[in-house]
């Protein structure tokens, strides 16, 4: 090898932020051997060692420690060289990777993604879900090219801006209407909540709701999926809270009832980029589009 793989020096990278030479192959999806096979390559091309174990995984070496301050410049002037060329093409191309929650992803994104095919068919957007602390953390990675999240989030290298304020409604089967005017914490407390699952930023945001009033959350089922959820509760087995989008169509909504929640509920989506995230022009059309949704929501 007589010039530096750029691939080698990305997988450095992740072990050493990951900790460990298996964690780094579960997100490449490579085997334990084949990881350690690049880092060999990387330390013989360079003559130094890069790496070393300790009690809890793997640490750099001053000399690894030295490289990660070159390799992130390195990234950086590879997006800059990349986006000088496209530069050059009139049309829009590429692959972007985003990252959302399952609901966002279900009832936000597909005419969006619609939009972009038609606006931009050489442009490949790939689409991973997963909760706020994983996107969060796979787009200071670089993993993700950008992140579509529910608020707080936070990271020391990344750019958040709020995009959308949605909010949160009641549902309940048509044939077990709630009979009370004002839907309070007080009001739901005693009925059969089915929720969404502990660790999850809806749950939070739900269970926040009730401790405001200085209850707990109390529910009968946990579920991960919230097309799942709108089944039990149509079933008659409970009521949920869930984002307004997810039965903001009326084929979403069939054989629910609807309602606003005393006092209102809300979460705020952003969109999370690292700072020094080169804005391709394909990242720039996503944004845009966003942006433009959240006027007409």
């Amino acid at each position: 090898m007589t010039t530096l793989n750029l691939g080698n020096l990305a997988t450095f990278r992740l072990v050493v932020q990951r900790g460990s030479f298996s964690a780094a192959a579960n997100v490449l999806g490579l085997s334990q051997p084949a990881v350690s096979l690049q880092i060999r390559q990387l330390e013989q091309f360079l003559q130094a060692r890069l790496i070393e174990r300790t009690g809890r995984g793997v640490k750099a070496t001053a000399a690894g420690v030295a490289l990660l301050a070159h390799g992130e410049r390195i990234g950086q002037a590879v997006d800059e060289a990349i986006r000088s060329v496209s530069a050059f093409s009139h049309e829009v191309s590429g692959t972007i990777r985003l990252g959302t929650g399952a609901t966002a992803c279900i009832h936000l994104l597909p005419p969006l993604l619609q939009r972009l095919r038609l606006d931009y068919p050489l442009l490949q957007v790939g689409v991973t879900t997963g909760n706020t602390p994983g996107i969060v953390q796979a787009v200071e990675e670089n993993r993700l090219d950008l992140g579509l999240v529910t608020l707080p989030a936070s990271g020391r290298t990344l750019d958040i801006t709020p995009f959308l304020n949605e909010e949160f409604v009641f549902i309940e089967a048509l044939a077990h209407s709630h009979p009370a005017a004002s839907l309070t914490p007080e009001a739901l407390h005693a009925l059969p909540l089915i929720a969404f699952e502990d660790g999850s930023s809806t749950r939070t945001l739900i269970d926040g709701w009730f401790a405001a009033a200085g209850l707990p959350t109390i529910s009968v089922m946990q579920l991960g999926s919230i097309e799942a959820i709108k089944r039990m509760v149509s079933a008659g087995l409970g009521y949920s809270i869930v984002p307004q989008m997810s039965v903001a169509h009326p084929n979403d909504r069939k054989g629910l009832n609807v309602r606003s929640l005393d006092p209102l509920l809300q979460r705020q989506l952003a969109i999370v980029i690292r700072q020094d995230k080169i804005l391709s022009r394909g990242i720039g059309a996503i944004i845009q589009l966003l942006q433009k949704k959240s006027e007409l929501i």
